[in-house]
């Protein structure tokens, strides 16, 4: 890609910038949130047109009108966002609008089969006839490779791909990429974590701005450099001392709490002042406590106390009626309205309050909405654009601001920093930290662990679905340290 440009409604979001790929390479992109990444890479995809510049495959000049003209050029994208369909089999999203065809009619033995042998290939098990609901994330994003490797992909973009993995998961994906490269396939490979880049890529392209900031091999750069060349400046993320909060009053409260979504027995407690991690593996209940307490999962058993008060939740409304709040685990299906402005995005939670007699006031709801994005540092050229255009990063921040604008009294916050960048990250520990420190109570749940660590007094281990135990402060100190918790490994 040579000279590439691009602007939406005037705003240029690439200017001239140059990337390239080898054969069998693994090839870093990496940039702050609206930095430009996806924007280049829909453009090599077709889902974009580029205002300027050239595309060269194999040495040959090309021109995508649309995804198709990609995917004939042997380009595939595996989303951070799956496109797959949930009630349809693997090998049926695999083969979707290219179903193999015997008399006229989809041959779904032929679909199958095939589908196995693309498993094959790839070295991994997965059931081609399996419903993709029934399936965990993982063999999402393996389908999602398989559905690129169907249409003979010798480019591989890979957006985020561990953002929703266990450590487990995201090894084997890694041992999958390495099998992919021996074949001559190159992976454009997105990512916000230094440390996964890395362990597997061989190149790293920087771009701050919408402008090619530097391109260098990873032996000859520093993770350092990386990060201040994303950001602009040196970021710090070490983990700030832990608050004690042990004298400060319960804000909430939590006793023998189960729900129709399979926890049990949960019991714990968040002060005043407080910000309280939840770890755990994937599938230990760190999700199912926070749609419970919200009220999207039925309460079966025990007792919520928000200030000492007992509280019924039976739905969200009930939740935001007694001061709790939820900054969900996917913003872009949860958090957002896509279609909708980001004014329309950060007024919604205000609507009522800004309401008489049926009656809205439409120019109070706007001043709200400037003083959040200036408040929040959402980058946003035009506040009337619908949210769907702006990055993932600032996409969380509308989620965070919408929210944490209401005062509520008990925050809870599921995965917030995941597949943002570095600087991003930064300021949203330092918000959570903040809005905690105002007296407020925080539960925050992560499985990026620089992060938990970064934002969490206090830490609770998840296991089978309850809270099993506090993790020694003094003890949990660094990444590892919490990794090998979260695995029993120091456990007895």
């Amino acid at each position: 890609m040579r000279g590439i440009q691009k602007s939406f409604s005037g705003v240029k979001v690439l200017d001239d910038v140059d990337f390239e790929i080898l054969p069998g390479e693994v090839h870093a992109l990496a940039g702050g949130n609206g930095a430009g990444k996806s924007t280049l890479m829909k453009i090599l995809q077709g889902v974009y047109s580029l205002d300027k510049g050239t595309i060269e495959i194999a040495g040959k000049l090309c021109h995508f009108s649309n995804i198709h003209d990609a995917k004939r050029a042997g380009l595939g994208m595996v989303f951070q966002e799956f496109s797959l369909v949930s009630t349809l089999t693997v090998a049926q999203n695999i083969f979707l609008n290219d179903e193999p065809r015997s008399g006229g009619v989809i041959d779904d033995r032929q679909m199958v089969r095939r589908a196995r042998e693309i498993f094959e290939r790839m070295q991994v098990k997965v059931d081609p006839t399996a419903t993709m609901s029934s399936l965990s994330t993982a063999y999402w994003q393996l389908t999602e490779i398989a559905k690129a490797l169907a249409e003979d992909a010798r480019v591989l973009i890979m957006d985020e791909p561990t953002a929703a993995l266990a450590q487990q998961e995201a090894k084997a994906l890694f041992d999958l990429i390495k099998r992919l490269t021996d074949e001559g396939i190159s992976i454009v490979y997105i990512s916000h974590r230094m440390e996964e880049v890395y362990q597997i890529a061989d190149r790293i392209t920087i771009l701050r701005n919408g402008k090619h900031l530097l391109t260098s091999p990873l032996s000859e750069i520093t993770p350092e450099k990386i990060v201040e060349g994303i950001v602009g400046r040196t970021v710090a993320m070490a983990a700030p001392p832990r608050r004690v909060c042990s004298e400060r009053p319960v804000v909430l409260s939590v006793e023998g709490l189960a729900a129709e979504n399979g926890l049990h027995d949960v019991a714990f407690e968040v002060r005043e002042g407080e910000v309280v991690g939840l770890a755990g593996l994937m599938g230990s209940g760190r999700t199912e406590l926070a749609r419970t307490l919200f009220g999207i999962d039925k309460i079966t058993a025990g007792t919520v106390r928000i200030d000492g008060h007992e509280v019924k939740i039976s739905k969200p409304g009930d939740a935001l009626a007694h001061g709790l709040v939820l900054v969900p685990e996917d913003r872009r299906l949860q958090g957002l309205v896509l279609g909708h402005s980001v004014n329309s995005n950060l007024q919604l939670p205000h609507v009522s309050d800004h309401s008489r007699g049926g009656w809205v006031d439409d120019r109070a709801l706007r001043g709200l909405a400037r003083k959040l994005v200036e408040e929040f540092r959402i980058k946003v050229a035009r506040p009337e654009a619908p949210a769907s255009l702006l990055s993932g990063g600032n996409q969380q921040k509308i989620v965070l601001a919408k929210w944490i604008s209401r005062n509520p009294r008990v925050l809870v916050m599921d995965e917030p920093t995941a597949g943002v960048d570095i600087g991003t990250k930064a300021e949203i520990i330092e918000t959570i930290r903040n809005f905690a420190a105002e007296g407020h109570a925080v539960l925050v749940i992560s499985s990026e662990y620089p992060e938990l660590l970064a934002m969490s007094d206090r830490l609770l281990l998840m296991r089978e679905s309850t809270v099993e135990r506090e993790l020694d402060a003094s003890e949990t100190t660094d990444e590892q340290a919490l990794e090998l918790a979260v695995q029993g490994v120091n456990h007895e």
